[in-house]
């Protein structure tokens, strides 16, 4: 049984997590790193940006009418 279009839709916008464990050089320690690695259009991140500059902005403005 196959997955929908929408499940693997789904997925492919799930970030991709990996886990890696080793041992240390001296071999005193364990080493777990994990990684996670998520895709986002720029669009997205240029939408961010620019709504916290103007929440700065508005801040800004704030203040400066406080003082």
């Amino acid at each position: 049984m196959g997955l929908t279009n929408k499940k693997e839709e789904q997925l492919r916008q799930m970030p991709v997590i990996t886990s890696r464990v080793a041992r240390s050089k001296d071999g005193k320690f364990l080493i777990h790193k994990t990684e996670i690695v998520t895709i986002r259009p720029m669009a997205y991140y240029e939408a961010v940006l620019n709504n916290s500059q103007d929440v700065q902005s508005e801040l800004d403005q704030e203040i400066f009418e406080e003082n």
